[in-house]
């Protein structure tokens, strides 16, 4: 018990003040923050912070000191193609085929890169993609088009862009092209336009000319 009230003083010390412990005359060990005059006292280390202070009141809890955030790496910009352009066909081109087929070729600069790849688009429609620059279409319907293409990153990113590019189809009916391009002997079962079934029967030879 004796001990008691320089053990509440040590606790009831400010975390700055140093604390002293001596043994009186009696063999206690004695704890405070004046030793006497004249008495051998060592300095106790403090290794603890109060909870309360000099008025026995709560002390007030600092705020933890915040983190430093991880230094965030910029992420390397994309890369940036110089060109991207439709090659076949060339704008407001006007195609004619009987079937509705079509070639489209593309061309970039510089050339397609590692995990890049090309994308093409019909009416808003994707009609093809790949690394392959060159995209067959068929069965296509008669009337004007619009043909986009893009070239995409791995993550399906759009790195490069075309503007929308008009072409135009025909495809002209078989009375048509017989019209334009008549049959002749040896086109009978062999142009779409000239079936066997409409070949016109051939002449009699008369034998007038040797009589």
């Amino acid at each position: 018990m004796r001990l008691l009230p320089a053990l509440l003083l040590c606790v009831l010390l400010p975390a700055q003040a140093a604390v002293y412990s001596y043994v009186d005359k009696d063999g206690n060990r004695v704890y405070t923050d004046q030793p006497p005059k004249g008495v051998k006292a060592t300095k106790v280390p403090v290794t603890t912070t109060n909870n309360l202070n000099q008025q026995g009141q709560p002390s007030r809890k600092l705020s933890p000191t915040p983190s430093t955030p991880p230094v965030q790496t910029p992420k390397a910009a994309p890369f940036r193609y110089q060109m991207l352009r439709i090659l076949v066909p060339e704008p407001d081109a006007t195609v004619i085929d009987q079937e509705g087929q079509l070639i489209v070729s593309l061309v970039s600069e510089p050339e397609l890169q590692p995990g890049h790849s090309y994308r093409l688009l019909l009416d808003d429609k994707e009609a093809g993609a790949g690394r392959s620059p060159v995209f067959p279409l068929g069965g296509l319907d008669r009337g004007t088009h619009q043909l986009v293409a893009e070239i995409l990153a791995a993550d399906g990113t759009v790195l490069e862009r075309t503007p929308a590019q008009p072409f135009h189809l025909r495809r002209p009916s078989l009375e048509q092209k017989r019209r334009a391009h008549p049959c002749i002997q040896g086109d009978w079962g062999k142009r779409p336009e000239c079936p066997l079934d409409m070949k016109p029967p051939e002449a009699k030879k008369s034998w007038l000319p040797f009589l």
